[in-house]
């Protein structure tokens, strides 16, 4: 996992539900300067970036396929979502 992840995740999850970058970390980080600080110099701990990741995988949208080369923490896949 690296911060481009993180922020692809952000990304995807924005646009597909109609929220800026902010709305969205603010909901999977608790600071809404979270993700858009990972776009900079910014990084963060490895015990942040798994409960940002885990909040993604927990909220992910049952019609947003989720990308396929970041690795999924549940395994979930679309046939089973």
């Amino acid at each position: 996992m690296n911060k481009t992840m993180l922020i692809r995740l952000g990304e995807a999850y924005g646009q597909h539900c109609g929220l800026k970058l902010s709305t969205v970390s603010t909901y999977a980080a608790g600071d809404g300067k979270f993700l858009g600080s990972l776009k900079g110099a910014a990084g963060c701990t490895i015990r942040r970036a798994d409960r940002v990741l885990n909040w993604f995988d927990d909220h992910w949208p049952c019609d947003l396929e989720w990308p396929a080369d970041i690795p999924r923490p549940s395994g979930k896949s679309e046939d089973a979502a």
